[in-house]
């Protein structure tokens, strides 16, 4: 989640020096009132405010994660996007993707029970769309983009649970990134420098403030993969069914 030129300079690994996080910006166990997470914890590292974007480390088990990728592999089609009212293949978007639902495999259930604890969101269907697992061949990527809608002509607009309010992204696999979890963050304390990805890890976002509007800072892209291949399973959850879980706020800006 970052401007596009700072994609680029991410994806050609001319990132710069790191800086310090900003206040709230913090590794901590996190419950979020949930009993699934009462014995064990969510390991969050808090990457930004505004958006909130969120890291959760150890996500999902190595086997979790190889029985999602066997469960998709059969089903991988060439990943699409809408076009009005077609769904048409682009070469912005170079991928194959398949699309699971929680009754596939215990694997798939458990992944959608613990999305809808660290959330708090309604997961479940047409609340949110089944479980998109994506992978990445050699060359694959994806251009900066945004999940939700910003046209009011968008298929996304016709659907009975509206925009796309969050985003859960699941790293099954990344090229390169070993098992060892980017490190060993010091919870509850700040980072001096926050990691991005790692195999196992998810991310989560708000791709909506709560006045309903697009937030134009979730801009993001998939740098291309230059060896081996990378899985990441997708899970967009919608604006229905979330009106007391995530109620409108106080300003317009929030």
């Amino acid at each position: 989640i970052r401007p596009h030129g700072a994609y680029e300079e991410l994806c050609r690994g001319t990132r710069g020096p790191p800086r310090p996080p900003a206040p709230g910006l913090r590794c901590t166990y996190h419950t979020n009132g949930s009993p699934l997470l009462l014995l064990q914890p969510a390991k969050r590292e808090t990457l930004g405010l505004r958006p909130f974007v969120a890291l959760y480390h150890d996500f999902v088990s190595d086997a979790e994660a190889e029985a999602i990728k066997a469960l998709a592999g059969p089903r991988l089609q060439r990943s699409v996007v809408a076009s009005g009212e077609q769904q048409q293949a682009v070469e912005y978007r170079i991928s194959k993707s398949a699309w699971l639902k929680d009754t596939a495999d215990p694997a798939v259930a458990a992944l959608e029970r613990r999305i809808a604890a660290v959330t708090g969101l309604d997961v479940r269907a047409p609340y949110a769309e089944y479980l998109q697992v994506v992978n990445y061949g050699l060359g694959g990527h994806y251009e900066p983009h945004f999940d939700h809608a910003t046209s009011r002509k968008s298929p996304l607009y016709r659907m009975n649970s509206g925009n796309r309010i969050a985003t859960v992204m699941v790293y099954v696999s990344a090229p390169g990134v070993p098992p060892a979890r980017c490190g060993a963050p010091p919870w509850g304390r700040p980072r001096p420098r926050l990691c991005f990805g790692g195999q196992n890890a998810a991310l989560f976002w708000w791709n909506l403030r709560r006045s309903g509007e697009g937030d134009g800072a979730t801009l993001h892209g998939a740098c291309p993969v230059l060896a081996g291949d990378k899985w990441v399973a997708n899970k967009w959850i919608h604006e229905h069914g979330q009106e007391f879980r995530r109620p409108c706020g106080t300003r317009p800006e929030d």
